[in-house]
């Protein structure tokens, strides 16, 4: 069956194969205020980091110690003035609320699954004759070799997963899915339901059981995490995206899948102090799981842009009027741009680049 084009761009990419923490504070989950960015100067974040941001006029809503990035809240106009006296501190950032929003859509099931599930899948599920993706990259040939094993982890960095799902609930992993979408893990596969939709159709491209019912995923066998960091209207913030890669780097995963590009900025110029400092914030955090081994798979984008050669974005930032500005290789996608993560483009039903599909070679 053909997948919408941002949920394909990563689907097909799924196929390839709290100690440390600085504590949250007790509005880690929620409150009043804007939320920050703050990026230390080093690769920790001081002990006193939530007396000094209470004394800037805000709170801390959880630190990340070992990538030096801290979540901060605050509704105060002298907030990051304040903070910035501090000179431990590189950079302190409001995380806007301006975003893009995610296609609907909606996954459902009906039934639970009949039977054993098997340990060889047999594509032979209900949809499965539809799935043109899985058998132009010839899944069902490599089902007969193996269906992926239960040992390995795969964190679906997106809206969440519906852990009820019939072609989804018995790989789900509750102990590692987590909601990160304020920034603070807040752990278990309820905390990271699926409130758009979107998460549990990649997690079901990646991970749908041969169960005979629905479709069979790239991998059916393996087990797959919710890591929530889009909310219910698709829209992923910096603080969500720290703490996803964090998460992930912290809890034995093997593989992320990364269908999105990190709001509020489709590119991040890095001659802009405020695109800079969330460029780096996120990147620590992406490159702090890729050290702890976790392979991270990312989505190039669907603006038909050459990311190894960029000239101009149109949609930033996105919250509906969007300043056009020339843009340049000092400008980056994240996640897909950060330094070792694999990007994926999109083909169509005829093997062809999808029209909609970024590209690029050498893209870093």
């Amino acid at each position: 069956m053909q997948l919408p084009s941002k949920v394909l761009l990563l689907a097909v990419a799924g196929v390839l194969t709290f100690a440390g923490l600085v504590g949250a504070t007790a509005n880690a989950a929620g409150g009043n205020g804007a939320k920050y960015i703050v990026l230390y100067k080093g690769t920790s974040v001081p002990q006193d980091a939530a007396t000094t941001i209470s004394r800037a006029g805000g709170t801390l809503v959880y630190g990340y110690d070992q990538i030096g990035v801290a979540i901060a809240q605050s509704d105060g106009a002298s907030f990051r003035g304040n903070l910035l006296k501090d000179n431990r501190i590189e950079d302190v950032t409001a995380t806007a609320r301006l975003a893009t929003r995610l296609p609907d859509e909606q996954a459902d099931g009906d039934g639970p699954p009949a039977g054993d599930l098997p340990n060889a899948p047999t594509d032979a599920d209900t949809f499965s004759p539809f799935q043109w993706d899985m058998q132009q990259i010839k899944s069902p040939e490599a089902h007969q070799i193996t269906g992926g094993s239960p040992s390995v982890l795969v964190g679906d960095i997106d809206t969440g997963l519906d852990y009820r799902h019939p072609d989804l609930r018995q790989n789900v992993d509750s102990a590692n899915s987590v909601n990160c979408v304020s920034g603070a893990p807040v752990p278990g596969a309820a905390a990271a339901d699926d409130d758009n939709g979107h998460g549990t159709h990649t997690a079901g491209t990646i991970a749908a059981a041969s169960n005979g019912v629905g479709v069979v995923g790239v991998a059916p066998n393996v087990h797959i995490a919710g890591i929530k960091a889009g909310n219910a209207d698709g829209f992923f913030f910096p603080e969500a995206v720290v703490c996803s890669f964090y998460w992930a780097a912290t809890h034995g995963f093997n593989v992320t899948n990364n269908s999105y590009f990190a709001d509020p900025w489709y590119f991040n110029c890095k001659n802009d102090p405020a695109q800079r400092s969330i460029w780096k914030a996120e990147s620590r955090a992406i490159e702090f799981a890729a050290q702890q081994g976790v392979t991270n798979v990312a989505a190039m984008g669907n603006f038909r842009d050459d990311l190894a050669h960029p000239t101009r974005d149109v949609i930033s930032p996105d919250d509906g009027t969007p300043v056009p500005r020339t843009v340049h290789n000092d400008c980056a996608v994240v996640p897909v741009e950060v330094p070792g993560v694999i990007g994926v483009t999109a083909t169509g039903v005829l093997r062809l680049k999808s029209f909609y599909s970024n590209y690029g070679v050498g893209v870093a």
